[in-house]
C-alpha cells in the first residue's frame, strides 16, 4: 500500500516555510507522495455546493508542485486534482512536463471536472461542457507528451505544425489519475486513465465506487496499453493500520490521507498537520 498526503497547498500550508516543512517531513518519514488540492476561485459568500469558506487559501497547484520538487529528492508530487476543463490544455501540458523534468520524473497528474458552476462562470467556461472538455483535454495533453510531430483536431482544441519541449521524463508520460465519483467520471477513468482517484471515500463508499468502475468497464473499452487501473483514495480522516489493510483488501493501491476536512476549510494549525504526518508514519510503519 502506497501512502500519500493530501493538502500540500492549503490550510496552514499556504506559505513557503510551512510547505517546505511539510514536504521534508513527509519525505523523511516515508510517505510515497504529496498531493495538492485545487479551487482556482471560491464563491463569496459561500453558497452550496461550494465546499469551503471563500477566504480559504489554495496556493496554485503548478507553483506548489514546482516548489516541492525543489525542496525534495524522492517523494512523488501529485495534483489532487487539477480542474482540467478550467485549463488551457496546451499550456497545462507544457507546465506539467516542466514539473516532471524538474522533479526528475516524480509527477502524478490527477485531474477532475469539479462541481461548482459559479467557478466556471467566473472563468467564462460553459459548465455544461466540462465533461466533454475534460475528455478531450486528456487526449490533447497525451498527444503533446508522446507524439514526435503532435497534431490534434478536436471540438475545443486543434493544432499541427508545433512542438512543445521538453517532453516529460516519465515514459510514455506521467501517470494520469482521473478523479470523480459520477458514472461519467468512472467511465473516463476506465477509458483514459492510468488510475482513478476517489476523494473523501470511506470503506463502504470505496467498495461502491469499485463496483461502479467494474460496471463502467462493461460499457467502455479500456485500451490495452493502459494496463491495470491504479486505485487511489482519500478517506475522510486518519486511518489505523487495520483500516489501511481493509482498503488494500478492497483493491486500493494508494491512500492519500488528510487530517480532516477542516484543513481544506482554512484550519491554521501547522503543528497538528506535521504531527499527523509523523503519527501516521508510526501507525502504518512507513520508512
Amino acid at each position: 500500500m502506497k501512502i500519500g498526503y493530501f493538502g500540500a497547498n492549503l490550510g496552514a500550508f499556504d506559505n513557503p516555510d510551512a510547505i517546505e516543512r511539510l514536504a521534508t517531513t513527509a519525505e523523511g518519514v516515508g510517505f510515497e507522495s504529496l498531493w495538492t488540492g485545487e479551487h482556482v476561485v471560491l464563491i463569496d459568500p459561500q453558497v452550496a455546493p461550494s465546499p469551503v469558506p471563500p477566504l480559504s487559501p489554495f496556493v496554485d497547484t503548478i507553483a506548489t508542485l514546482a516548489f516541492i520538487a525543489a525542496q525534495t529528492e524522492s517523494i512523488k508530487i501529485g495534483s489532487g486534482i487539477i480542474l482540467l476543463p478550467q485549463r488551457d490544455p496546451i499550456v497545462l501540458a507544457k507546465e506539467l512536463a516542466g514539473i516532471d523534468v524538474l522533479s526528475k520524473g516524480r509527477l502524478l497528474f490527477g485531474l477532475g471536472v469539479g462541481y461548482v458552476e459559479g467557478e466556471y462562470q467566473a472563468l467564462g467556461i460553459p459548465y455544461a461542457e466540462r465533461g466533454a472538455r475534460a475528455s478531450e483535454h486528456i487526449e490533447v495533453i497525451r498527444t503533446l507528451w508522446t507524439q514526435e510531430e503532435p497534431a490534434f483536431a478536436g471540438r475545443f482544441t486543434s493544432f499541427s505544425g508545433i512542438q512543445s519541449r521538453p517532453l516529460p521524463v516519465q515514459e510514455p508520460h506521467p501517470p494520469i489519475h482521473v478523479g470523480g465519483m459520477s458514472p461519467a467520471a468512472l467511465r473516463r477513468a476506465v477509458a483514459q486513465g492510468d488510475g482513478w482517484y476517489g476523494f473523501f471515500q470511506d470503506l463502504d463508499g470505496t467498495a461502491a465506487m469499485l463496483r461502479g468502475l467494474e460496471e463502467a468497464g462493461k460499457r467502455v473499452e479500456r485500451p490495452a496499453g493502459l494496463g491495470e487501473l491504479e486505485i487511489s483514495v482519500t478517506p475522510p480522516g486518519p486511518v489505523d493500520a487495520d483500516t489501511a489493510r481493509r482498503f488494500e483488501d478492497l483493491g486500493v493501491h494508494r491512500l492519500v490521507l488528510m487530517r480532516g476536512f477542516e484543513d481544506m476549510a482554512g484550519a491554521r494549525d501547522e503543528e497538528a498537520g506535521l504531527r499527523f504526518i509523523e503519527d501516521t508514519a508510526r501507525e502504518l510503519s512507513l520508512g
